[in-house]
């Protein structure tokens, strides 16, 4: 089809839309009402006499147990000149203690845990981990020794090293576009002395300044037992809880019972304006304002006044600047609760060519109709379901971001009521439009900042005046607090663990539709969410030889609107039944998905069906979505990673290969602009049809409902013509020789390091094995390559390995974001470890292989915790054509992996035959990169064009 049309054409065409009719005439199922049925989280507790608050939850639904530590100390605690300290101790609490030196995630990998992590904010500082049930022992050792044994681990070299390695984080946010944002709006927001006036990451000259000494203090003030919340949940009873929590954290002494800052919102008194450049595609309008503090009555309710201003796909302010004015590519709300204070703001991507003040002016109109009148009635309920939607999915996890054990300690930590996520429940399901409109008169009356950030020269941000912080006076400990005598050796060391629980993958259960489709369901009741995804060939391979990107936006435009329903209509439809519903591509397939509520599946898999069965692929929305991807591909550019993502694949298959494109499945700015209506209903028309296709299900169904339900809406579902088959992926010879590609950031303060080469489709008989040895080389934390160029040298963040799936031959991946001064040493380092084990000449040791093959069998248990986790095992096997029994035949195959086999796969990784692409400052990384003679450099654009190199 011709990239323009006629105006008789497109008008034909948009008639044909107007009068499409769907393709049954059954009738509109109704959503159901808040469900009768209870969301909770039950929990028992109790406090041990050193101060230490344990909260206990049961959940037998995997052998895990999800053990999650938050200490009641962020960076609003941290003393003038000081900055950082609470960060750059989390990075500290995770290498090693006194009686587990060295890293500390090694024991964890052995045994599998899942969702392992540590974060700080401004209020708190958590830990977290899921381990088999048999492994409790150990991770209770594990935590309690980094809470009363860290001291004795921490030397200079332990500081100098972890605080490399954030300094090197900070340089990694500060490198992304928008990057300086945070930091700018905390600075602005909060006046001097307030504690949230700096950003948690903190400034180079405190981290710089930060002794021995102080690491010391800092210790022995924040991180004691009566300073903690410990949750325990999942496969565990109280009784087992208590004996355990008092056996390995009953004997550390509590420390002093500190102030916390009182609250203060800080509400400017005036309006404010800020406006900075940035080396960015587009502008980013937001405005905040501070608001009521997380806990508050008045929060819960700005919640639902973010989702109704522009929290949703059919919020007032996503209909009025992204689908009928078309300012803007995006645009959301939130409303952020701290401990001291709550941040509301509005925040959109601005289109390009679009006078930011236009958006201003709609975001100003809509908000004062809002404080005038309130929500509507629907707009109230759609609200509403939504915010229990979002809580019941969050909630399947046990652990994690967001799970069951993160809501009780955030609770029990700022509410000091370990349930107050109830009430916050009970008030949004009771609340008024009129009460909604009271509370956002009250708090977005009042005065705001607006910040814009535009095309232009960065400047570096500036740290503030250093400041020599104050001696800090530590109150005596509080006499009540005492401690039990523990009968734990740790001279010991680690706990070792016997025995684990097998996998608990469900049983499969299979079916077929009446439309031709193979069903597969997975029965999983505790939470009453049903995942369905309907799985279809044709990815972004499909392209090949056409329109690049028209795969993913055909797939995308799926939830533009269907039948009767035009884009706004379909998306608030679904928010109206607690819907989630996505498509897109990967590579070799497709996928379109629904996560539903259980009380209105029904509703949902019709809504579902009728977004399959008759897109609307409206013209005008398409136009409109074509905006936005362009501006996303700019914003690739914009990005080190995705730009080296986008040339990286051409340079390892070349032009004319169906995997020679951009990673992303964005295509490119020519082939998305000629993408027009036809091509989308090709597209359709060839790959997105049953009778070849499978439906997978996992949730809260039987056999027999998901059968009956998705024939009533898919069974008379038909392909019409010949459905299209995949292409023999043709084989890429490798480069005989290392090839280096450079991509100039003029500003930035890092180099993003990648090495591409190709290794055996994901069918290949050695395919597991291949994904094992990955693994030692640079698949986990431990790997070598993480631990040279972040533990060791500490100049990257994080380093790693990684393999793309693919039918054909599919990509290895290297990936090391290093600080500019380090990028020579650093591609050093890199193309040594993945030369000398690919040769042979430092091959993996039984050591590594050991665990390497106890981290993936172990960790099945936690994988499979959730209905996504086990859902997308099911997609994997269905894509890969792999037998019923693949699980099985698997873990065989891992368990059989020895240290001969992992050094049969590494020989698939030739470092003579990498294509490097480097992206950073070419004024400080070329005459290095040049000066290794790795391979013949050239430098590149964001499309891979090669350009002129810079002057000598």
């Amino acid at each position: 089809m011709n990239a323009t049309m006629s105006g008789t054409r497109l008008f034909a065409l948009a008639l044909s839309v107007a009068l499409i009719s769907p393709v049954t005439a059954e009738p509109i199922v109704q959503a159901k009402p808040a469900s009768a049925v209870t969301v909770d989280i039950p929990y028992q507790a109790f406090t041990l006499p050193n101060g230490l608050r344990v909260l206990v939850h049961t959940d037998r639904k995997a052998p895990i147990v999800a053990v999650n530590l938050w200490y009641h100390v962020g960076s609003k605690d941290e003393p003038v000149g000081r900055t950082g300290f609470a960060h750059l101790f989390e990075h500290l609490m995770f290498n090693g203690s006194e009686n587990a030196p060295g890293e500390y995630f090694t024991p964890f990998e052995s045994v599998g845990a899942t969702d392992m992590n540590g974060t700080t904010n401004s209020d708190r500082t958590n830990y977290f981990e899921n381990v088999p049930t048999t492994a409790l022992d150990m991770a209770l050792w594990m935590e309690s020794d980094r809470m009363g044994h860290l001291l004795g681990a921490i030397d200079q070299k332990t500081l100098d090293e972890q605080r490399g390695v954030v300094q090197n984080e900070k340089r990694q946010m500060e490198n992304q576009p928008y990057g300086q944002l945070n930091e700018v709006v905390a600075r602005t927001m909060f006046p001097v002395g307030h504690p949230y006036h700096h950003f948690a990451i903190g400034s180079m000259n405190d981290l710089n300044a930060a002794s021995l000494d102080d690491v010391r203090t800092w210790f022995r003030t924040w991180y004691g037992p009566n300073n903690t919340v410990l949750v325990l949940a999942g496969d565990i009873d109280l009784a087992t809880a208590r004996e355990k929590a008092t056996r390995y954290f009953g004997h550390i002494p509590a420390t002093p019972t500190m102030t916390q800052p009182k609250v203060d919102l800080a509400v400017p008194s005036n309006n404010g304006r800020t406006e900075i450049e940035d080396k960015v595609s587009q502008v980013l309008l937001q405005r905040n304002w501070n608001v009521p503090q997380s806990g508050e009555r008045d929060a819960d309710l700005l919640d639902l006044t973010a989702y109704i201003l522009a929290g949703s796909a059919s919020s007032r302010l996503a209909e009025r600047l992204v689908h009928q004015d078309q300012l803007a590519d995006s645009v959301n709300a939130t409303n952020y609760g701290s401990q001291l204070a709550g941040s509301f703001f509005i925040r959109a991507m601005v289109r390009p060519g679009v006078d930011p003040a236009r958006v201003e002016v709609i975001i100003e109109e809509e908000l004062k109709r809002l404080l005038m009148d309130g929500p509507g009635a629907d707009e109230l309920a759609r609200a509403k379901t939504s915010y229990r939607a979002s809580f019941v999915r969050g909630i399947e996890r046990i652990g994690g971001f967001g799970g069951k054990a993160d809501v009780l300690a955030s609770c029990a930590t700022f509410a000091g009521d370990p349930a107050c996520f109830r009430k916050s429940l009970d008030t949004i399901a009771n609340i008024t439009s009129a009460e909604v409109r009271a509370v956002s008169a009250k708090w977005l009356g009042n005065p705001s900042h607006t910040f814009l950030i535009k095309p232009g020269d960065r400047k570096p941000l500036g740290e503030e005046a250093p400041a020599v912080p104050a001696l800090l006076r530590l109150p005596a400990v509080d006499a009540r607090y005492s401690t039990s005598t523990s009968d734990v050796d740790r001279l010991q060391g680690v706990p070792q663990v016997g025995s684990f629980p097998p996998s608990n993958f469900p049983v499969l259960q299979y079916a077929t539709l009446k439309n031709g489709s193979k069903l597969i369901l997975a029965e999983r009741h505790d939470t009453p969410i049903v995942h369905i995804s309907y799985e279809f060939a044709g990815g972004y391979s499909s392209d090949y030889g056409g329109k690049l990107g028209t795969a993913n936006f055909a797939n995308q435009m799926l939830g533009e609107g269907a039948g009767d329903l035009n884009s706004l209509a379909f998306k608030a439809r679904a928010e109206e039944l607690g819907a989630e519903l996505t498509a897109g591509a990967t590579l070799d397939s497709s996928s379109a998905s629904l996560s539903a509520l259980t009380e209105n599946l029904d509703a949902s898999v019709q809504l579902f069906a009728r977004m399959l069965r008759e897109p609307r692929f409206d013209s005008a929305e398409i136009e409109r979505v074509k905006g936005q991807w362009l501006s996303a591909i700019a914003q690739e550019k914009a990005f080190p990673q995705a730009a080296a993502l986008r040339v990286l694949p051409p340079l390892l298959y070349g032009d004319a290969h169906p995997y020679g494109m951009p990673f992303t499945g964005s295509g490119t700015e020519v082939s998305v602009a000629a993408i027009g209506r036809q091509d989308l209903l090709n597209y359709q028309g060839k790959w997105l049809r049953p009778e070849q296709a499978t439906v997978i299900v996992v949730g809260d169904a039987t056999l027999e409902q998901m059968v009956t339900v998705l024939d009533r809406h898919f069974g008379s579902w038909k392909g019409e013509g010949a459905a299209s088959t995949r292409m023999e992926v043709p084989q890429v010879t490798r480069p005989s020789a290392p090839r280096v590609f450079l991509i100039d950031k003029p500003g930035a303060v890092q180099a993003n390091i990648y090495a591409g080469g190709l290794v055996p489709s994901v069918k290949d008989p050695g395919a597991v094995q291949m994904a094992l040895s990955n693994n030692v080389l640079g698949g986990v934390f431990t790997a070598r390559l993480n631990m040279n160029l972040r533990e060791d040298k500490h100049w990257s963040y994080g380093a790693y390995t990684f393999l793309t799936s693919a039918l054909g031959q599919r990509p290895f991946v290297a990936i090391a974001p290093v600080q500019i001064d380090k990028v020579a040493e650093s591609l050093t380092e890199m193309n040594r470890e993945i030369g000398d084990y690919g040769s042979g000449k430092v091959p993996a040791t039984p050591t590594e292989v050991a665990k390497v093959i106890h981290s993936d069998l172990r960790s099945q248990p936690g994988a499979f915790e959730t209905a996504e986790g086990v859902l997308g095992t099911i997609r994997n096997m269905v894509h890969e054509d792999r037998p019923d029994n693949w699980l099985q035949v698997r873990n065989a195959q891992v368990a059989a992996f020895t240290p001969e086999l992992a050094k049969v796969a590494a020989k698939n990784l030739d470092a003579n035959g990498l294509t490097w692409v480097i992206v950073g400052d070419l004024s400080k990384i070329e005459a290095p990169v040049r000066a290794l003679r790795l391979g013949e450099v050239t430098v590149i654009d964001t499309d891979g064009k090669p350009i002129a190199a810079m002057d000598k």
